[in-house]
């Protein structure tokens, strides 16, 4: 059985003014769409820095085709597309000049993805537009382009229907569908219970740093069911 394309081992990472992840196993498969959920500061933004290598675990293990993190070859990174926290742009590049700018640097043909995913993001209308013009919205598809349009193989997002408007967010939803449909590896943070259940395979519960529950996204009432679940956490561990 080959390894899966990122797995977490008993990851946990410290810090000196809060508890951080702790104990964190999980494992993200091809083809499977996984939603990271829990109130904030739970720690989801905290576990995608870890799981991108941007913050080193305190102990455990991340692992990429079952190749720990810091041996992993630079040209894995190529087939990885991630937006953490803000989407990030050259304000005076256009949104098509830092698109193939994001291209180039993941090691691919601009002239091959950029018109494509302008069309699949609804920017071609802002293709020549100053990065710095664009409204928040449009920074957020650009930054999910930017993150999307080498067709990944692992895909990580944190919070990405921030600022999107409805037609965004149904977009975004059928470009993660195409790329799991494609065998990609996709782990999504979300407050949105109602949108991760449209897109997610699985709905992995974070509190207080710790994976506590998974839950099945066809969950009668999810939003109820997951407050119960972090409410029921909270009152375990004295909170």
């Amino acid at each position: 059985m080959s390894a899966a394309p990122v797995a977490l081992r008993g990851v946990t990472r410290e810090f000196a003014d809060c508890s951080g992840i702790r104990g964190v196993d999980l494992e993200l498969n091809a083809g499977e769409i996984v939603a990271l959920v829990g109130l904030n500061g739970a720690g989801k933004t905290t576990l995608m820095r870890l799981v991108l290598g941007m913050l080193r675990p305190t102990s455990g293990v991340v692992e990429y085709g079952g190749i720990p993190l810091a041996k992993v070859p630079a040209a894995v990174w190529a087939g990885v597309g991630h937006l953490v926290e803000y989407p990030l742009a050259y304000g005076e590049l256009t949104t098509r000049q830092n698109l193939r700018l994001a291209a180039r640097l993941h090691g691919a043909d601009p002239g091959a993805v950029v018109e494509r995913v302008l069309a699949d993001l609804d920017l071609v209308a802002h293709a020549d537009k100053k990065a710095r013009r664009l409204s928040l919205g449009n920074r957020q598809r650009l930054g999910l382009a930017a993150a999307l349009q080498h067709e990944p193989k692992i895909v990580i997002l944190d919070e990405p229907t921030n600022s999107l408007d409805p037609a965004g967010v149904i977009l975004l939803r059928e470009v993660l569908r195409r790329r799991a449909a494609d065998g990609a590896a996709v782990l999504v943070s979300s407050h949105h219970l109602d949108e991760v259940a449209r897109v997610a395979d699985r709905i992995e519960v974070l509190n207080g740093g710790r994976l506590i529950k998974r839950l099945d996204p066809d969950t009668t009432d999810l939003e109820r069911v997951f407050f119960a679940t972090v409410r029921a956490d909270d009152e375990l561990v004295g909170r």
